[in-house]
Parts: structure tokens; sequence; C-alpha cells
């Protein structure tokens, strides 16, 4: 009896084993697939944004940071054949927000790599306040906020100095562009979004959350910095940044809808209390089912489109200069060359000379070695993808002097 019962148990075994192998191939069947696909989409002419699009929000996300280095510029239409030169020294000189920008920089420690040399760490914090001095300095009706950082931190990890630069303007010109207001208005008016949409989804859990007097500040952190300051993990980082480039600039909010959505019955088992609901929403946890909830947000998204919240989000009659320029932006995304004729025209136009010289988006750079200099950085970067990022406890332990503008 004894060894028919251990057979029996080595059956069962060996069918969860050829299951889980049967599911591990058949997601390595989908990412090389994915992978086909992203390649043909950045080589076609002109590039196929819908598919990298697609790359970016199905399940995955864009697999490797390999890959984002290619398809994060697409989605911004960025031309790394025509990056922003190296910081100098003189951005640093009278900048308004120098202090500021040196003061928060220097508490993001626990943004880099675990066992990271802190020689290392500070040549890169280094980069990361010139990154946001440079960006401001260019864009004067940019203003910085507490948690600008943790969203740049993130691309200069994936991309280097120069390409992090380029990518960093055109999103806080686009995506970040209410943030960086010089009040916390349009901010809020994004903020406002969150209780429409779960009022239409779970009118129960509104009312309770309404009763509590909780309000949306336990979500600001999470807004402001794309997640990127509360979750611990950076692949979950790293997934939600593929998931919020490649979407409207309102997803971020539609997605602490879903986080909300899937605490719910924490939620309602909570004492109807400001200050105990607050503190429940605002230790997010870090096993999410992240997959899950990028589907949810996107059907949310479908269902409840920010045209139809609009009314209820809006306190005060405003416009959102974020949401008012995305169509523009994603027009202007459809439009780019793919890196193949890029290339090809930067090399063309140094053989000759000539007309070739000037890329589809501006001139190439001047000296060679500023592309060999691009592709140490990248070499470099690629090696910072185990980061793990600082968890925050409160919303008011985070940024108490950034909340109290709000009041």
């Amino acid at each position: 009896m004894k060894g028919k019962k251990h057979q029996r148990q080595s059956t069962t075994q060996g069918h969860n084993g050829n299951g889980n192998s049967q599911r591990h191939g058949e997601y390595e069947s989908r990412k090389k697939q994915k992978l086909v696909q992203i390649h043909q989409a950045l080589n076609s002419d002109p590039v196929e944004i819908d598919i990298l699009r697609s790359a970016a929000v199905s399940e995955g996300g864009l697999l490797t940071d390999e890959i984002r280095r290619k398809v994060w510029p697409k989605l911004l239409s960025v031309n790394v054949y025509n990056l922003p030169a190296k910081p100098t020294k003189d951005v640093r000189e009278n900048h308004r927000d120098l202090n500021q920008v040196l003061l928060d920089v220097r508490r993001s420690m626990k943004r880099f790599p675990k066992g990271m040399r802190s020689d290392e760490r500070q040549v890169l914090q280094e980069q990361l306040v010139d990154i946001i001095l440079v960006v401001l300095q260019k864009n004067p009706a940019l203003h910085y906020y507490q948690g600008y950082h943790d969203i740049v931190v993130t691309f200069l990890l994936v991309a280097g100095e120069r390409l992090a630069i380029a990518m960093v303007e055109t999103l806080s010109n686009h995506h970040l562009r209410d943030f960086m207001d010089p009040t916390m208005d349009s901010t809020k008016h994004i903020l406002n979004y969150l209780m429409p949409i779960l009022e239409e989804v779970d009118p129960e859990l509104h009312t309770f959350m309404l009763r509590s007097e909780v309000g949306t500040i336990f979500a600001l952190s999470w807004l402001i910095t794309w997640y990127g300051h509360v979750l611990s993990e950076f692949r979950h980082v790293l997934r939600l940044y593929d998931f919020f480039l490649a979407s409207h600039p309102l997803m971020p909010i539609y997605f602490a809808a879903v986080i909300v959505l899937h605490r719910e019955k924490e939620v309602k088992r909570t004492e109807c209390d400001m200050a105990m609901v607050h503190h429940l929403l605002s230790q997010i946890p870090q096993d999410l089912p992240y997959e899950d909830l990028i589907i949810r947000a996107q059907d949310l998204f479908s269902r409840y489109p920010p045209s139809l919240l609009a009314k209820r989000a809006a306190l005060q009659s405003r416009k959102s200069v974020t949401i008012n320029c995305f169509k523009d932006f994603q027009v202007k995304t459809r439009l780019q060359r793919p890196d193949s004729v890029l290339r090809r025209q930067l090399h063309r136009g140094r053989d000759t000379g000539g007309p070739g010289s000037q890329l589809s988006r501006g001139t190439a750079p001047n000296q060679a070695t500023n592309q060999l200099v691009k592709m140490a950085v990248w070499g470099i970067s690629a090696t910072l993808g185990a980061a793990a990022l600082a968890v925050a406890q409160t919303a008011m332990d985070w940024a108490p002097e950034f909340l109290m503008q709000l009041f």
C-alpha cells in the first residue's frame, strides 16, 4: 500500500511538473513572438507605434532594459541620434531649485541597487541632479516638485544620462505637465478623477470612503512618482512605466482606482475613520497582481473615459494641459523614422558632409565620439536592473513639506 501511495504521489508531481513546463514553454513562445513583433515595428518606416504600445501594455511589458532603451524613445518621439549634450557645471549656477533637488536626491539612496559602491552611486546621484536641472533650465515654465526625482532616476538607471535628459524633457512637457505647474491646483484636479471612477464601479465602497472623509491624498505619491517611490521591486516599477508610457496620461489614476478596488474588502472591514482608512490605503501592498490590475485599468478606462468623468472630477472649471495636448502628441509619435534609417543618414552625412547630415528631427551630433560615449553609458546602466526602491510608509511620512501645499 505504501508503495502504491508513493507511486500516486510521484505521478501527481510529474503531472504538475509537466504543467509548469508547458506554461513556461508557452510563455517563452509568446516572449519570442513579442520580440519579433517589436523588432519589425521598430524597423518599419514609419515606425509602427501602435504595435510598440501594444507590446508595452501586454503581459510582461517590454521584457528587458535593452528593449526599453529602444522602445521608450519611440513612445516619446525622441530621436536617439540627436541627443542633448552632456550637462556642464554651469547648469547648477544660480538655479532656483538647486538646494531642493540636492536635498531630495541625497534622500534617494534606496532607489539605487543594493550593494552598489558608494562612489558609483554618488556619480549617478550627481547625474540625477544634472538631468533635473537641465530639463528645468531649458523649460522655465516647468516647476520642480518633490517626487519628480523618483521618476527621473528610473530613466537614468535604464537609459543613461543623455537619453534620460531627452526622454524626461518630453515626458515633463506632456504626461507630467500638470504636476509641474507653479501651484498644486492641476495635481488636485487629476486626483479628483479617482472618486468618480470608484463611484461608477463600486458605489458602496465610494460611499464608505466619502463617510470616512479620507479624500485622495493617500494616492498623491503614487500619482506624481508613477509609483516609483512606493514600490520596493524595481521590476514592478519598470512594468508600470512600460504601461504608462504607452497609455493616456490619466492612466496612473485609473491604476490607483484598481488598487483601491482590489483592496475593497480590506477597506470595508476598516473602521470608517479618516486616519484609519488613510493609514490602510497608504500602505501599498508589494505583492499586487500587476498584470491583472493593468488589464482592469485598461477596461475601466474604456468603460469610463476621462470625458465621461470630467465634470465630476472638476471642483472648479479648469483645462488640463496634459490631457489637451495628448492627441497632438500621439500624432507626432506616428511620424517617426526607424533608427536604421536615421543611422544611415547619420553615416552618410559624416561621409559626404552634405544634406544627409540633417536627420529627420534635427542635426546629427558633431563628434563621432558622442555615439561611443552613449553606448558606454548604456552598457553601464544595463547592469542596474535589480535596484530596490524605497517603500513609503505613509504619504505624510514621505514628503510633509510638499503635502502642506495642498492645504
